[in-house]
């Protein structure tokens, strides 16, 4: 196909990942790609005139410019903006001429070190090569640089969507975002809960750029021993070229109506799995990396943001929640919990990729994956780890240098709130249900069900959400303690650890009746609480999960208040007095086994 008229976008994108489209450029004279850096093109087939996005990403290190030079002469430097790594990306945005051809060139230390070539006349492919139909390095940061751009926002923004949906249909989120040329991202359903969420999105990358996908059936486990999995189902059908929107929906139905929480949660040692654990190291940990937690929640990192002089590092990610929200999350304790139990395998873990073996894919064993992984070595660093000592390396990590106890205090703080204003958002969520179906009361299971039940109930409740705002509460109170205990984690400048630990006292007192939030009440009103009264209500929010109660109820509201004036639904007796007898579980923030 003759193009007439090519207009580029550049997108380099920065932070955890290498990128690559579906359609990549081979060799042409001097100009070429190298296994570390990669330019990849979006849509795989673009029509004379229409917007083309690339992304090129580097996994050997940052790279400080990005030119467009013209074959007749002269080039551009463009204006891109850089992002951290490994891997490490440069952005930016061209109007391409294609009377004339033209490359792309990415600049280390005043040399080219890459080179993309982008010819008028080229007819791009929309697959892979054959030979690049695996899950290889290349293709693992193009995943990861993927899975970044999709959920980057400023840090101070509460990144939420009501589901995935609007994230992939954003084309400035989502390279991928019409890449086939079908129109195919127009009305695709995209309503993953947290487990299904890896899976959809991993599923998705490999339909729109040419991967197979493998997945198992696993059963829930017991409080003795982690969930246990059959043989991998593996899928080829995106590997042999173009495939339509309802051949990715059947297959990603089929995924969801087979993977559970249990699916992320398996033995750390046990090789029947889609996931395999990870060392606990930065520059393995790309965006894309699964976390599990022991009981059955499941995270995706999404971006690293880097310390600097007076900002405090920040690990991003992101879940997925029973009614189908889509959010992300700092990381901390109250948002990763993690535990040394026979009942699970925690911790964070890569997909186990396929390889291609005499024709047919295979997912390699752990040894294999120990030496020869495309990113991350299996490792099982995290097997019976102390969680202060899994936080303690996590935390150095994310603030290599340290950091003030009033700054790490502060931290947790806006993660705190962050969780608090996206429960409001999950309330909210569960009011307008119930209004929705007027006399209408949701079943509630019983047991340890409400945690792992399906249906409205799964949907609406909220007492996976409240156990880790309970955890939070306690983790946020008792910083200053930790303090005293691990001084060696924190920046004193000077200080006593006793010194340090009554400042962060005095600071929790004074910050938490400053910060603010609001949710809206039975009549439609606002209604205002900091952060004091929520930890003033920790009684109350232990029975505060259940979706028929109203909203005033939900939040803690004191009876006879003029807070809970407008309160007009209570949960049925029955539901009340199983509630008290599970009431402890959340006073001791302690899930029951199976």
């Amino acid at each position: 196909m003759k193009l007439t008229l090519l207009t580029t976008r550049l997108l380099l994108l920065a932070a955890c990942t290498c990128v690559q489209p579906a359609w990549a450029g081979k060799e042409t004279g001097d100009c070429h790609e190298t296994d570390e850096i990669r330019v990849w093109l979006s849509p795989s087939r673009p029509e004379p005139g229409q917007n083309v996005k690339v992304m090129a990403v580097m996994t050997d290190g940052p790279a400080e410019d990005l030119v467009l030079s013209r074959e007749r002469g002269g080039s551009t430097r463009l204006r891109a903006t850089a992002r951290g790594g490994p891997p490490w990306s440069l952005t930016a945005e061209i109007d391409l001429p294609v009377a004339d051809a033209a490359r792309i060139e990415v600049r280390r230390g005043g040399e080219t070190v890459a080179c993309r070539s982008v010819d008028s006349g080229q007819k791009f492919t929309g697959d892979l090569m054959p030979e690049e139909r695996d899950w290889s390095r290349s293709t693992e940061a193009f995943y990861s640089a993927w899975i970044e751009a999709l959920f980057d926002a400023p840090a101070e923004e509460n990144l939420a969507f009501k589901s995935l949906a609007p994230v992939l249909r954003d084309p400035d989120r989502n390279f991928l975002h019409g890449s086939l040329g079908q129109g195919e991202d127009a009305r695709l359903a995209a309503t993953p809960d947290c487990a299904d969420l890896p899976y959809y999105l991993r599923t998705y990358f490999a339909w729109k750029i040419g991967l197979p996908v493998a997945f198992r059936a696993c059963d829930r486990g017991t409080g003795s021993r982690p969930p246990r999995c059959g043989s991998a189902t593996i899928d080829d059908r995106f590997t042999r070229g173009s495939a339509s929107a309802a051949a990715f929906s059947g297959l990603i139905r089929q995924i969801a109506d087979t993977v559970h929480s249990g699916s992320a949660r398996t033995g750390l040692a046990d090789e029947a799995t889609d996931f395999y654990p990870v060392p606990l190291d930065r520059d393995v940990l790309w965006p894309g990396t699964v976390y599990a937690d022991p009981y059955g929640h499941t995270l995706i990192i999404a971006q690293w943001r880097p310390q600097a002089a007076g900002r405090p590092g920040i690990l991003f990610a992101v879940d997925a929640q029973p009614d189908n929200s889509v959010a992300r999350k700092r990381f901390w304790e109250g948002n990763f919990l993690f535990a040394d139990s026979a009942g699970a395998g925690p911790g964070f873990k890569a997909f186990r990729p396929l390889l291609r073996d005499a024709g047919r894919y295979r997912l390699p064993a752990n040894t294999w994956l120990a030496v020869n992984a495309p990113v991350a070595p299996y490792s099982r660093q995290q097997d019976g780890l102390a969680p202060d000592d899994f936080y303690a390396q996590i935390g150095k990590a994310i603030n290599p240098r340290g950091l003030a106890p009033e700054d790490a205090y502060d931290a947790m703080l806006e993660a705190l709130v962050e969780q608090l204003e996206t429960r409001v958002g999950a309330v909210d969520n569960g009011e307008s249900y119930v209004r929705g179906h007027r006399g209408g009361i949701i079943p509630m299971p019983s047991g340890a069900a409400i945690f792992e039940t399906m249906g409205p109930w799964e949907d609406y409740a909220t007492p996976s959400r409240d156990m880790r705002l309970l955890i939070a509460l306690k983790v946020l109170a008792r910083l200053p303690e930790q303090i005293t205990r691990y001084p060696n984690l924190y920046a004193l400048n000077g200080r006593s650890p006793g010194e340090a630990r009554e400042a962060v006292e005095e600071r929790h007192q004074r910050r938490i009746a400053d910060q603010r939030f609001s949710y809206t009440r039975g009549d439609g009103s606002r209604w205002e609480l900091s952060v004091a009264d929520v930890f003033a209500r920790r009684e109350a929010l232990t029975l505060g999960y259940n979706p028929n109660d109203c909203v005033e109820t939900r939040w803690g509201a004191p009876a006879g208040s003029a807070e809970a004036e407008t309160c007009t639904r209570h949960a049925p007796a029955d539901q009340k007095a199983r509630m008290a007898n599970y009431q402890n579980w959340f006073r001791n923030t302690q899930r029951p086994t199976r």
